[in-house]
């Protein structure tokens, strides 16, 4: 696999051409430094998330690790899937930083700095969490809404709040207020999705007072206030008059800001093309209507999310990205985001989905997983053994790591399939020995198995149905992290799962990212220069 210098792939990432630079080492090394504008995609990954993420396989590609050594390892996987345009960041991160490149830190920055940035140039009004607990204290009638998921309203919300992700906001927020001067407060868990939902609600030019809550559901936690857990309030069904509303606005929004909009044909030649112009049709609904049906093909990207982490939707600069939903006008916002954000290949379906499907349009219902690629031919090449057929042979687990945690076969040594080549050495040093390579389902298994035959293990199996056929047999399983052999870096967990230095850390970080114009490239707390 060839190379690419340091200088050379600041010029690629600046200029026009269509481009991925995809960091191919583990999540939680990926948020302790990268280059920004890159996409996180785990070496373990690229079978199940690539054929989506850049589906010109004549794409620029450049892979990205600390030194060199993963990208080697990921090279010829992306050449047996027929990308034939891929180089390496030549002497890896550690080449980028000792060339005076800047490198940043955290995840999803790109939404988290364009957050920031409209808090700052459209002086989004903000309150503070102890002054909303007061005014909820003093029974002010207001409407607060919850602009996350609903899994993550679920878990815990401010108290009274209605589950509202950003998406949902314009078409059904005139549902719950009732008054003009009713104020609206919208919240997340941290600070971009609270603003992103403010500005999008100010747009619709409603008279009431609408405001950001300051720092979300961690500032709430750090005020000492308590979430409600387990609330069910969920947004409410839009009638008539709020699609008519939202129609309304999505129509002033398109003409101001000037977005287009595409036609059912026009998106089928897209599709056509695919295969050598790089396609992102995102449907920007919510999770039960997209089940109910969709354009085939579309990723399910609830317009706050596609927001919130653009970086983990898409990874090619350049590539045409289309937004979907039923009527066009959940669509045509979620296009005019993007537009902010700088993309300059964007349009939403006009008349959405009930447009596609007069014209012919293929569809698809549920929420399917395509198939990760090879994965039949792989399965071919190696044997398979039963719960009851293990004999004395070593085990090796290649789920995610909390995967592991939760439930593993008795004995089974952990390893990060992405590095498996380096570190199978260490627990199964002949390649004489029987090993059997497990994981939840059978199928990151199955790859990893492949790649120790091939690497000598002449008595690689792996375990047909993975743990969850081992637990279907009655066979008892393990927990816990008793025979790590590698680093857990594959899982990230959230700042309020860290406790209440890494939310205050996470908080400041975010703040900074681009106040008073600051530059992206801004480190957290604590963490040393990467310059």
């Amino acid at each position: 696999m060839t190379t690419l210098r340091p200088e050379d792939l600041a010029i690629l990432m600046g200029g026009t051409t269509p481009h991925a630079v995809l960091d191919v080492r583990e999540r939680a090394a990926y948020e302790r430094g990268h280059i920004y504008w890159t996409t996180s995609l785990p070496r373990r990954l690229l079978e199940t998330r690539l054929p989506g993420l850049v589906t010109a396989t004549t794409t620029a590609i450049v892979l990205v690790d600390e030194d060199g050594s993963v990208a080697d390892l990921a090279g010829p996987t992306l050449a047996a899937m027929g990308y034939s345009s891929v180089r390496a960041l030549e002497g890896g991160l550690a080449a980028w930083r000792a060339a005076g490149r800047p490198t940043v830190q955290g995840l999803n920055v790109p939404s988290k700095v364009f957050g920031e940035r409209a808090l700052h140039e459209w002086k989004t009004p903000q309150v503070s969490c102890p002054d909303l607990a007061q005014r909820i204290a003093s029974g002010e009638d207001m409407v607060i809404v919850d602009s996350r998921t609903p899994e993550e309203y679920h878990r815990g919300c401010i108290p009274g709040s209605v589950s509202m992700p950003g998406g949902e906001l314009v078409l059904r927020i005139g549902e719950l207020v009732k008054r003009p001067d009713q104020r609206i407060i919208v919240h997340c868990g941290g600070r971009t999705r609270s603003y992103i939902g403010a500005e999008s609600l100010r747009r619709m030019g409603l008279p009431n007072p609408i405001i950001a809550l300051e720092n979300g559901t961690m500032g709430w936690l750090l005020a000492g206030l308590e979430l409600e857990r387990g609330a069910e309030r969920w947004a409410p069904a839009p009638t008539s008059r709020g699609r008519a509303v939202a129609a309304e606005v999505a129509k002033r929004v398109a003409q101001t800001d000037g977005l287009r909009g595409i036609n059912a044909a026009e998106l089928r030649a897209m599709q056509a093309r695919q295969e050598d112009e790089n396609l992102y049709v995102f449907d920007v609904r919510t999770t039960e209507e997209y089940a109910a049906g969709h354009v085939a093909g579309a990723v399910w990207a609830p317009g706050g999310q596609a927001v919130q982490a653009i970086d983990d939707y898409l990874a090619v600069r350049g590539a045409q990205i289309v937004f979907v939903c039923d009527d066009g006008s959940r669509a045509a916002l979620s296009t005019a985001w993007y537009k902010r954000l700088g993309f300059p290949r964007i349009a939403y379906l006009e008349g959405g989905l009930p447009a596609w499907q007069a014209a012919g349009g293929a569809l698809e219902s549920g929420h399917p997983i395509p198939a990760p690629w090879g994965l039949e031919a792989t399965r071919r090449e190696v044997a398979a053994v039963t719960p009851g057929d293990l004999g004395g042979a070593v085990v090796i687990s290649v789920d995610p790591s909390d995967v592991y945690l939760k439930a593993h076969v008795p004995g089974a040594a952990w390893i990060c399939r992405s590095r498996l080549e380096r570190k199978i050495g260490a627990v199964v040093p002949e390649g004489s020995q029987a090993l059997v390579v497990t994981c939840a389902d059978g199928v990151q298994s199955a790859f990893a198995a492949a790649t120790l035959a091939r690497l000598g293990y002449a008595k690689a199996r792996v375990l047909a149905g993975g743990v969850r056929a081992w637990q279907a047999a009655g066979r008892p399983i393990e927990t816990g992290p008793t025979r790590l052999a590698d680093e857990t870096d594959d899982v990230v967990l959230k700042p309020y799962e860290r406790g209440r230095a890494a939310m205050e850390a996470y908080l400041r970080w975010e703040e900074a990212l681009d106040h008073e114009g600051r530059s992206p490239h801004t480190l957290l707390p604590g963490a040393s220069a990467t310059r």
